[in-house]
């Protein structure tokens, strides 16, 4: 008889579900801020603020954070990335700014900016005091937005700075999207999302409207009828498979739905976990699905990814947060089938392959790992169910858009995950939101003197 699966909640004890699940970087003191802001060269041209997808003024926060402004300071991120609380917390900065930083020319260790950034931006959404921001005069003219993840509500925010009406039409029952349902619940901890989604909705002009999936509660051809322009934030709904006859089944399932489900909980205890899991998949994702199944109490959890570490999409700091908490990272295979007596999985067989000019090749070599738990990690896929957008143009199975975030429909412009060109990043996708809402304004014919507007998609 085959061993059962070991599957079960409440494997620790209350203490430590605590712990494992608490903000995994503390945020800087006050003292050690000031103590590195002062390493900042505020640097003339400085390399950081090209790197940045946003094009915040890291020189002119951090300078404001050395003169104890720390509201100037957030002011400075806040205007070039309404999210720049969310992305101070999950921003890939070591390989974004922070590897653009000067100091790593003469010293290990860059500035801080993703700590100085969050530092700034908890001081004043701690104590906020006047708005930062203001609605513009209306226009008269409306815009909906489809999605209310990062891209959708940057849009959303900078039209109604721009003086627009805004309605987002947003599928789930809470706003946010991977903001919300899509990243490990100790990056984001005490409700942070929401409450930095509240206060920017705080500045007026934006409506949203829940339970709208695009193609059965809201089409596009009915919004067009009503709105001057609309912004496509529809992120990327599918998940790919892993192409085997034996993939639904029990235990098998995606590391998407796995952490959208810890995020929304109210106990950990309740949230069952396998005794042996193994993640399929070398990004985000996948590490962040690895990593909360171990603080679940998970005693053997094992990423497996078809090339070498060196190109997992996951960044070294993610790959090493994962070794940290005691994941095994086995390189150079992919999955060929799932042992699944009594219609559960009990164990999973790799072929081993090797790159031979730039293809993956079989070895020839197989290996076997028992599992109760096998998640998949392997990418998304975007899901077009609107028949309008089936005309839409695509690439690469993403919508095409130009440099302004333009698609080929009329008067329709998109952003984020769901467009071809970009990196799946929280800060990309805000930045995206943020000029085609700068391109709308212009489109219905308001020259503003903002700098801004003239921003366009550096991966169009």
């Amino acid at each position: 008889m085959p061993a059962q699966p070991d599957i079960r909640s409440g494997r620790l004890s209350a203490c430590q579900y605590t712990h494992n699940f608490s903000d995994a970087h503390p945020p800087l003191t006050s003292m050690q801020a000031l103590i590195e802001a002062e390493r900042c060269y505020y640097c003339f041209d400085a390399p950081c603020i090209n790197a940045c997808p946003t094009g915040i003024d890291i020189p002119s926060f951090i300078r404001r954070i050395g003169e104890d402004n720390v509201r100037g300071a957030a002011h400075a991120i806040l205007d070039a990335n309404i999210f720049g609380g969310m992305c101070a917390r999950v921003c890939p900065t070591e390989v974004l700014c922070e590897q653009a930083c000067v100091r790593n020319t003469s010293e290990d260790k860059p500035v801080e900016i993703g700590l100085l950034q969050r530092y700034a931006t908890d001081a004043y959404f701690k104590k906020q005091g006047a708005p930062l921001f203001k609605r513009g005069e209306p226009t008269g003219k409306r815009i909906a937005v489809i999605g209310a993840g990062p891209a959708g509500l940057a849009c959303a925010h900078r039209a109604a700075m721009l003086g627009h009406e805004v309605t987002v039409f947003e599928a789930r029952p809470k706003p946010g999207g991977l903001n919300e349902y899509g990243l490990a619940t100790y990056k984001t901890t005490d409700g942070f999302a929401q409450r930095e989604i509240d206060w920017l909705l705080s500045i007026g002009g934006i409506t949203i409207k829940y339970g709208q999936v695009l193609g059965e509660q809201v089409f596009l051809s009915n919004l067009s009828l009503v709105h001057d322009a609309i912004f496509l934030g529809i992120g990327l709904g599918g998940v790919n498979a892993l192409g085997l006859a034996s993939e639904s089944v029990a235990g098998v399932g995606n590391a998407v739905e796995f952490i959208a489900g810890l995020r929304q909980t109210d106990d950990y205890a309740a949230v069952p976990v396998g005794r042996r899991v193994v993640v399929i998949g070398g990004g985000m994702t996948a590490v962040d699905a690895a990593v909360q199944s171990r603080k679940l109490g998970a005693q053997e959890v094992t990423i497996v990814y078809r090339r070498d570490q060196q190109r997992m999409p996951a960044s070294r700091h993610e790959q090493e947060w994962a070794q940290l908490n005691g994941v095994t990272i086995r390189e150079w295979s992919v999955l060929k089938a799932l042992d699944t007596p009594m219609g559960h999985v009990r164990s999973a067989t790799f072929a081993e392959v090797g790159d031979v000019n730039g293809r993956l090749e079989m070895t020839g070599k197989h290996w076997e790992i028992e599992a109760d738990t096998v998640l998949k990690a392997i990418g998304q896929t975007l899901v077009l169910v609107d028949p309008t957008l089936a005309t839409l143009a695509l690439k690469s199975g993403r919508i095409a858009v130009d440099a302004e975030g333009r698609t080929s429909l009329t008067n329709v412009w998109a952003g984020g995950d769901c467009t071809f060109g970009g990196r799946d990043l929280t800060v990309e996708a805000v930045e995206h939101g943020k000029i085609a809402a700068f391109s709308i304004d212009r489109a219905l014919g308001y020259i503003r003197a903002d700098a801004g507007a003239k921003r366009t998609r550096a991966a169009a």
